[in-house]
């Protein structure tokens, strides 16, 4: 079997969330007890950093591998969804894992996979530690798929926890108040595992403090006497002169701010605590260029300069706050924004989020998957703009309508950036 038809058995035989959404979703952990054992139980043999969160989840484990990256360590990377290629997901110092591995673990596995029905991301997420554990790496940063409790990547029992933010998000299947979503995410926190929670928030906190102290009583031995839970926006590390004279981050989008206070608390913590080499100097390297050491795409990242052209992955109101909040800061004459969701998104509280000046002209398109929203269906929606159905053909649209002077952005799906970055770069 050749990387091709090993794609095409993946896609057809288990489809992935990102195309049939919640067809996909495997909730629980015996899939992929199973499948461990089947490989000898690979997440047995990983120091890891495991990351979960609503939004920021990716661009925090990207800063974290990058950081020990320039820390010296050989580092593993499991991220999701891909944008282009899926072996975006697995990456070992930023390096994407070969196709032909890809090929050969589905070739070598088939016949269990055919046998045990593992999800799409039960696979990949076995396919991942596999990979670390054959390669040696130093440390693996690992991604939540969706949840915490019941993601398959909780089999591991890291060397750190980190929860970024809670917000509004898969509702369906987390719970509809950030009460119950959070109790989720705290699904990750494990007794002798320090934590670090990147956002605070007046509803959620009693429930990482509640599950902090449940891993006390779980746990058994001296290490259990302190909970070891960090709130980074309360630590006060960034204001530190030494981060402030630390060279620009190459991630540029104003939400940002968030996900290095929880980065580098991430830092401290594993210094302190998983006895960790990780001098200043890695910071201020690893968060000067994540981008580049990492393979970290579709963050405020511009495509083109005139008309500037920038893209962002920002999927829901939680992120998408701070998009329209930067769209709002653009100094251009005419912001031309490409704009797609999908049906499990809470689209009617980020119509009322994004900017509706003059200068904003909306081009709605409908993202590639079989859950998205029609151009027609949000165009009717949002009551303004144009309905252009293909993404192709609104980014086409959107460059013969701006002047070198204007602006467009594309986002509201991640669909639209992985369309977006392979168009613009040619």
């Amino acid at each position: 079997m050749n990387y091709s038809e090993a794609i095409t058995y993946l896609y057809s035989s288990r489809p992935p969330f990102h195309m049939v959404g919640g067809a996909a979703y495997k909730p629980g952990l015996e899939n992929t007890l199973r499948l461990m054992a089947h490989l000898g139980n690979p997440h047995e043999k990983l120091r890891a950093v495991h990351v979960a969160g609503t939004n920021g989840k990716g661009s925090t484990s990207h800063l974290i591998a990058a950081v020990l990256q320039a820390a010296g360590y050989k580092v593993g990377l499991y991220t999701s969804p891909h944008l282009v290629s899926l072996t975006e997901r697995i990456r070992i110092n930023g390096t994407p894992i070969p196709e032909e591995v890809v090929a050969r673990f589905i070739t070598e596995n088939k016949a269990f996979l055919d046998e045990t029905q593992p999800s799409f991301f039960e696979t990949m997420t076995a396919m991942a530690f596999a990979y670390f554990v054959s390669q040696q790496v130093d440390i693996a940063v690992v991604e939540v798929g969706l949840g915490g409790r019941l993601d398959s990547t909780n089999v591991l029992t890291p060397l750190l926890s980190v929860i970024t933010n809670i917000g509004m998000d898969h509702t369906e299947f987390l719970g509809n108040t950030l009460t119950k979503i959070a109790r989720e995410k705290a699904g990750i926190m494990k007794p002798h595992v320090p934590c670090v929670i990147g956002e605070t928030h007046p509803q959620t906190m009693n429930v990482f403090l509640d599950r902090a102290r449940e891993c006390v009583i779980l746990g058994d031995g001296p290490e259990t006497t302190d909970c070891r839970i960090w709130f980074a926006d309360q630590c006060g590390y960034m204001r530190t002169r030494r981060l402030r004279e630390a060279p620009e981050c190459e991630l540029k989008g104003i939400y940002q701010e968030h996900n290095l206070q929880t980065a580098y608390v991430a830092m401290q913590v594993l210094r302190n605590y998983g006895a960790l080499n990780i001098q200043h100097s890695a910071i201020r390297k690893g968060f000067a260029h994540v981008c580049s050491m990492t393979g970290l795409r579709g963050r405020w990242e511009t495509l083109r300069e005139q008309p500037l052209v920038l893209c962002d992955t920002g999927h829901n109101s939680h992120g998408l706050q701070y998009v329209a909040r930067q769209l709002r800061e653009l100094p251009h004459p005419h912001i031309w924004i490409v704009f797609g969701m999908v049906n499990d998104k809470d689209t009617d509280v980020v119509m009322r989020l994004m900017p509706a000046a003059e200068k904003y002209h909306y081009i709605f398109t409908t993202p590639n998957t079989t859950r998205a929203r029609t151009a027609e269906e949000m165009k009717e929606m949002w009551g303004i703009g144009v309905a252009v159905d293909k993404p192709q053909d609104a980014f086409a649209y959107a460059l013969e309508h701006a002047a070198p002077e204007d602006a467009i952005f594309i986002g509201g799906s991640n669909y639209l950036v992985g369309d977006a970055i392979p168009y613009f770069a040619h």
